[in-house]
């Protein structure tokens, strides 16, 4: 089976991301963990953050920096169906 992709995006105000996938989940990605790796400090820049945006498969921010689809997905934790991402 194929993993789900990611359709809509929210960013919260503590580096955290509240994503719907086309099969109908949502989930928060914490991007704090992404930190210590080079290509993700400049989204250490509030500013830079809140620009994430879906790209068809994943999230992904200016400068071409976005984050493998499966660990957005495999790593983010599930969300009661009620909440929504708008």
């Amino acid at each position: 089976m194929l993993r789900p992709t990611a359709i809509e995006v929210k960013t919260m105000n503590d580096f955290k991301l509240l994503i719907k996938f086309d099969n109908g989940e949502v989930k928060l990605f914490d991007c704090n963990s992404l930190f210590s790796r080079k290509p993700f400090y400049p989204l250490k820049n509030k500013a830079i953050f809140r620009t994430a945006h879906t790209n068809g498969i994943s999230i992904e921010w200016s400068n071409d920096i976005d984050v493998c689809p499966d660990e957005l997905y495999y790593n983010s934790i599930p969300i009661a169906k009620n909440n929504v991402v708008n």
